[in-house]
């Protein structure tokens, strides 16, 4: 057993009937992490949640949630939002929390002090005592967000959580999950939103067709693509297209071109050799978007 992993797991396998939803997904999840699980629609990301939490079983693999070979034994240290959400219509705000965290094992006093401290930070203070049903969606799901860390988990395990929120209430979401990361806790997410997963993840897993494409930092995914280059000339004449590489790009802004292996320096000595000279440049490293449908394929993504 690894100390230093909240979540471990290896060769893990999900069929339902005669199709492999998961195959062979290997997961380490550093302790005090935020990690994520990415991937198109339908890649097995919500399956892989359950397997590692206990809530389904796998076909074949293994998997150790907090040092615990059966992760059920864990709930109580693991605060988690489903991808389907749902709370009590009529409960009050304040009380969907403390009633969510009494599941966990907190007491109900203890519960209905942190939701009221968890409200006014996420913003939402004026909304403790109104009952769900008169709560926007975003707000109630934020709700229930709250009400899986009430109890302050060691790891925290949210599916999606970003779907349906408008962009004020992605922000409070980004803050809670930074908020429990400064805490301690241990936060795996699973998304297909590449700018959410960009700004928050230490560590990422991309997940394609049941099976993982790549593991490591975002960086790292980044650097599976060559920087592009930007190119403004002085003075553009002709010729100045068979100087730039092969996959040169006229753009109303000037060009743009991948960088050589072996940098751009050749390719801007030749461009200023010729007279065209340089009146803007800048080196740019493809997003995370860029690097997940490279690595996940057009195909995947149209799936």
């Amino acid at each position: 057993m690894n100390e230093a992993l909240a979540i471990s797991a290896s060769g893990l396998v999900k069929r339902f009937g005669e199709r492999r939803v998961v195959d062979g997904i290997d997961i380490a999840v550093p302790r005090g992490a935020v990690y994520g699980v990415l991937g198109p629609n339908g890649a097995g990301k919500t399956t892989t949640l359950r397997m590692l939490l206990g809530i389904i079983e796998p076909n074949a693999g293994e998997r150790t949630l907090l040092g615990y070979r059966r992760p059920r034994e864990a709930s109580d240290r693991v605060g988690y939002l489903p991808e389907e959400r749902g709370l009590y219509p009529a409960m009050k705000a304040r009380e969907a929390i403390a009633f969510l965290g009494a599941l966990r094992g907190l007491d109900w006093r203890i519960g209905r002090k942190r939701a009221d401290v968890l409200l006014e930070r996420a913003g939402l203070a004026h909304a403790a005592d109104s009952k769900i049903r008169k709560l926007s969606k975003g707000m109630a799901q934020l709700v229930q967000l709250l009400g899986s860390v009430v109890h302050e988990p060691e790891l925290l395990v949210l599916d999606e959580p970003f779907s349906g929120l408008d962009p004020v209430n992605q922000e409070n979401l980004e803050r809670l999950i930074l908020a429990e990361r400064d805490r301690g806790a241990t936060i795996l997410f699973s998304t297909h939103v590449m700018a959410h997963a960009e700004r928050l993840c230490d560590r990422l897993t991309i997940i394609a067709g049941g099976r993982a494409r790549f593991e490591g930092t975002v960086a790292d995914a980044r650097g599976t693509l060559p920087m592009r280059a930007h190119y403004v000339p002085h003075q553009e004449g002709p010729g100045i297209a068979a100087l730039l590489p092969a996959d040169a790009v006229r753009q109303a802004d000037g060009w743009r071109f991948t960088v050589p292996e072996g940098g751009a320096e050749e390719t801007l000595k030749r461009l200023i050799d010729a007279g065209h000279g340089i009146s803007g440049l800048s080196i740019e490293r493809p997003g995370l978007h860029d690097a997940f449908v490279r690595i996940v394929g057009g195909e995947e993504m149209s799936a």
